[in-house]
């Protein structure tokens, strides 16, 4: 990734500059490629960045850590951007930055604009990133959000770190679930029209399927209508009738095909689809998520790529025959067992649909795919890793991410959900009630891997403790400040301001123009580990310091001085600007008033 960090960069090259006189000196060779790190230090008692290149690098120098550090420093060459360099615990070298480093970081803030904190674009690197990709089968739950806004933010936020982008969703339009949609809506519909058959145990009961069935009578009238004996009789019990409600189902499905015929079948299938595909794309449009493609996997079996993954996992000689099916051989490639691709009728499982897609994907010509699955998905990591070595892929350019789920809770009650049996609460409910801006922040501020528990009662709070309207407020503050700079006639001179920079000596200030260097390094570093959680941890102490400067610092920010004025505008308008960069990569608006 390519560093736009030109802080660190700086560093990086004083201290390499250092250890090639260090070198010199001592009659011995550097590694073709020293690997040390540059890192922000953790307190301000220990600087700004600090390095451990004595530590890593001692024993090729055959010197001791400090006495290597004390060497670096000596022969670190002189710099305008830093201020002090110390020594500490086993070798650890610290930099402070100088006050004219802070300085020109609001220079280059106004430069960037809206740019600030991007990097160049990166050749050759072609990303996809599937996300959501929820079966068509009923509308988007709360579950579903939390994969919406990470995957939606860290889209982002790699695209920021000059990486191109393709979001895409993977539309479930072909196989099990989806017929017994079909045959859910078949059903609801003969209801309406006068016919009513016992409805399965395993079919979808939501509202909705009442919805899709009422509209696929007023185009279809009664011409899909057929007796309750026709379809009922001689079925296989169901569960709650003593027997198997697979089984059950199986066959309703069946019987609903041969009675309807292919194209009326496809008629009733496409009603469900269609519907709850565009209220799904509704859905996510409104939560701010949008996509480049939606990728439709019956297409996997129109165009023949089911039939190419399997003759080409055949050719490499990682399939085999046993007892009528085709398996692929996983195991080789460390999955726990091997894996069915074609069943004995012939019918392909959704694995060869996963193996089509996966290659479909590099055919498409990415240089890495990115899956982000819920957390129950975890058994398809090795699975997915072993078709791609199967199919002569390199699986490190295969990522699957997990998002744990998100539990939502109203008062002191867990709120349950199922799609199938229809009592879940849907994201659209969510947004309605605490805002989407509020669930896209929630939904992101921890890391994809932990657990969340979504608070609604904080999340529809104007305090400080709801961090969503912590930051806008930051945001709105600002500017309110510049309001009453209007209502007031003071004009704001930003060249003014530039020139009088130096002015900026409060503590409170110099810790913010500190954090503001910090947001390329941050958006950097949540590209690298895929951690878009950051921004939002960034974005929330850049509020607190903005909120503690405007609160507690004793400052007056409309000062009659005109330059000193015109300096600290300059620095509210460049938090304003970081503030609206780092919200929009985690898909939330900076309201100008609250």
């Amino acid at each position: 990734m390519a560093n736009r960090c030109g802080v660190k960069e700086h560093l990086n090259e004083l201290v390499m500059q250092a250890l090639l006189d260090v070198r010199r000196k001592a009659s011995v060779e550097l590694p073709p490629e020293p690997a040390f790190a540059i890192e922000r230090t953790k307190s301000k008692e220990h600087g700004d960045f600090t390095t451990n290149a004595a530590m890593v690098l001692c024993k090729a120098l055959g010197m001791k850590p400090r006495d290597l550090a004390t060497q670096i420093v000596q022969h670190l060459p002189p710099s305008r951007h830093v201020d002090k360099v110390e020594i500490a615990g086993p070798g650890f070298i610290n930099f402070t930055l100088s006050k004219s480093c802070l300085y020109g970081t609001l220079k280059r803030v106004f430069e960037r604009g809206a740019d600030y904190g991007r990097s160049e674009p990166i050749e050759g690197e072609r990303v996809t990133v599937e996300f959501v990709s929820a079966n068509p089968t009923g509308p988007l739950h709360v579950g579903h959000g939390r994969g919406a806004a990470f995957g939606a933010s860290l889209a982002s936020v790699l695209e920021a770190c000059g990486i191109d982008v393709q979001r895409e969703y993977y539309v479930n339009d072909n196989g099990r679930q989806m017929d017994i949609l079909a045959t859910s809506v078949w059903l609801r519909y003969l209801e309406l029209a006068g016919t009513p058959v016992r409805f399965p145990d395993n079919a979808y009961k939501g509202e909705y399927v009442y919805d899709i069935a009422r509209a696929l009578k007023s185009a279809a009238g009664d011409r899909l209508r057929r007796s309750a004996f026709e379809v009922a009789s001689d079925l296989p019990l169901d569960e709650s009738q003593g027997g198997d409600k697979e089984l059950h189902i199986d066959a309703l499905i069946a019987r609903c095909k041969a009675l309807l015929g292919e194209a009326d079948y496809r008629q009733v299938f496409d009603a469900g689809l269609n519907s709850i595909l565009d209220d799904i794309r509704d859905d996510l449009g409104q939560f701010n998520v949008r996509y480049d493609t939606w990728f439709s996997e019956r297409s996997l079996e129109t165009t023949g790529a089911i039939k190419r993954a399997i003759e080409r996992l055949t050719r490499l000689g990682h399939m085999y025959e046993n007892k009528g099916a085709l398996w692929f051989r996983a195991t080789t490639f460390g999955d726990e067992k091997d894996r069915v691709v074609v069943r004995e009728n012939g019918q392909a499982t959704y694995f060869a649909s996963d193996i089509a897609y996966l290659l479909n994907k590099f055919e498409r010509g990415f240089s890495r795919a990115i899956y982000v699955f819920g957390a129950d998905h975890h058994g398809y990591i090795a699975r997915l890793k072993a078709a791609a070595q199967g199919l002569g892929l390199d699986p490190s350019k295969i990522e699957i991410l997990l998002v744990q789920f998100a539990i939502l809770f109203r008062g002191a009650e867990r709120v349950q959900m199922s799609t199938r049996s229809g009592q879940f609460v849907t994201l659209r409910e969510l947004r309605d009630e605490v805002g989407a801006d509020a669930c896209r922040f929630f939904y992101v501020m921890r890391s994809n891997d932990q657990h969340l528990d979504f608070d609604l009662e904080l999340a529809k709070s104007q305090s400080r403790d709801n961090p969503v309207y912590y930051v806008q407020y930051a945001h709105a503050r600002i500017c309110s400040v510049f309001r009453q700079a209007a209502e007031r006639g003071l004009t704001h001179n930003r060249a003014s301001g530039d020139a009088a920079k130096q002015r900026l000596t409060v503590e409170h200030e110099l810790d913010l123009l500190s954090l503001l260097q910090r947001y390329p390094e941050t958006v950097e570093k949540a590209g690298q580990v895929r951690a878009p959680h950051m921004i939002a941890n960034y974005l929330r102490d850049l509020a607190a310091a903005l909120h503690g400067y405007y609160d507690g610092a004793n400052v007056k920010l409309l000062e009659d001085d005109d330059d000193l004025r015109n300096a600290r505008l300059n620095l509210l308008l460049a938090i304003k600007q970081v503030l609206v960069n780092g919200l929009k990569l985690i898909g939330v608006n900076a309201p100008e008033k609250m």
